[in-house]
């Protein structure tokens, strides 16, 4: 039996514990709070701060993990070299989650010594730097926390009245200890898409089925797969993937965003692990969902290929309030009386505005029509209310 210490317990972290139970394997969910998604379906749980490297030491050496696998952006990654001198098995790579949990390191690796095509950028740790930063981009122009997720602190600077509040609303979104800021140049895409990448120990790179993807506040509303692409784009798209992830090493699945433009490809970024816009595979889109295929993956069994069978998009679920008490959910039932519809609530413990609380899935034949699939989705999701306490 293997044993993982799973760094992150959010809902995506909750997913993977259940296809690795499914394998016999035995996980150790941490986090920095008590009764995270994860640890709710876990064999065992530590609740520390993962920034602190004499916590996560201590973590790593009481419970001698087969995998260390992180979920979060926010962990001294830095240390993680270290374990695997000592050993460890960081998955995918020690290399692969320290460049990734920082923007800077990921975005350098992409465009200056791959020679990917990306958004022109430039980074600031001050706000003198910033506002030169802007004025060197040129508006319109994004704006990240070098460290963040699901949007926190992410920003499109269209005037100059907005510099000083993108910078603050930047500063306020990062995540760790990490103050430090990347400026993109906005780009005119059509498409906006996710690829699921699967690097395995003894077999070949594998890819799934394109996932389209629509943002808000720097988040993701809904996703859709398979999402049509020429196969010019398509192919452009899994060199890159292949480029960037052999570049980082180590087996597992990796969301790779792109922008799809109608002068080619761009990288956007990347996460390797399963990535939020990839739970429509939960609506069972494929052979195998990407929580199962991450686990196969970082365990060392056999993937022997990754087949579409359905179309599928799924829908957030999001609270409007605030609330430190556990929610409860409305119109559930109505939601699931809609055709070929699910519903996966996260079992988050408290709420804010915005706040990801679960799932709507739907699914049809590969050739339907996605627009109507899209709006069913939608329909099964503005079903569900969630009542803050």
């Amino acid at each position: 039996m293997k044993k993982i210490l799973l760094l992150g317990s959010g809902e995506l972290g909750k997913e993977l514990v259940i296809a690795l139970k499914r394998l016999g394997a035995y996980v150790v969910a941490c986090d920095s709070y008590e009764g995270a998604p994860a640890m709710q379906v876990a064999d065992d749980f530590e609740v520390f701060n993962m920034l602190d490297g004499r916590a996560l030491d201590a973590a790593v050496v009481k419970h001698r993990p087969d995998r260390i696998v992180p979920e979060v952006e926010s962990i001294r990654t830095d240390r993680f070299y270290d374990y695997e001198a000592e050993g460890f098995h960081v998955v995918p790579s020690a290399k692969a989650a320290n460049f990734t949990m920082n923007r800077k390191l990921i975005r350098d690796l992409a465009a200056q010594e791959l020679g990917l095509r990306t958004a022109p950028y430039r980074y600031a740790t001050t706000l003198t730097e910033f506002e030169t930063a802007v004025a060197e981009i040129g508006l319109p122009c994004v704006v990240k926390p070098l460290m963040s997720s699901s949007g926190k602190g992410q920003s499109v600077v269209k005037t100059p009245a907005d510099v000083a509040k993108a910078w603050s609303y930047a500063m306020e979104g990062s995540r760790g200890d990490l103050m430090e800021v990347i400026v993109e140049g906005f780009i005119d895409f059509h498409t906006e898409i996710t690829l699921l990448t699967v690097t395995q120990k003894d077999g070949p790179t594998l890819f799934c089925a394109p996932i389209g993807h629509r943002q808000e506040r720097g988040d993701y509303q809904e996703s859709w797969q398979p999402c049509a692409l020429s196969p010019k784009d398509l192919a452009e798209a899994q060199t890159m993937a292949a480029k960037v992830t052999e570049a980082l090493g180590g087996s597992g699945i990796w969301g790779i965003e792109f922008f799809i433009t109608s002068k080619g490809v761009v990288f956007s970024e990347l996460s390797p692990r399963p990535h939020d816009t990839g739970m429509v595979t939960l609506a069972n889109t494929q052979n195998l969902n990407e929580f199962e295929l991450h686990a196969r993956a970082f365990l060392g069994l056999p993937i022997p290929a990754i087949e579409l069978q359905k179309a599928g998009v799924s829908a957030v679920i999001l609270a409007h309030d605030s609330g430190e008490n556990p929610p409860t959910f409305t119109g559930v039932e109505e939601a699931l009386a809609m055709a070929h519809s699910d519903v996966k609530l996260f079992g988050k413990p408290s709420t804010r505005p915005y706040r990801r609380m679960g799932v709507a899935l739907t699914y049809g034949p590969l050739e339907g029509d996605m627009d109507a699939l899209r709006a069913h989705a939608k329909a099964i999701s503005d079903c569900v209310t969630v009542q803050s306490h």
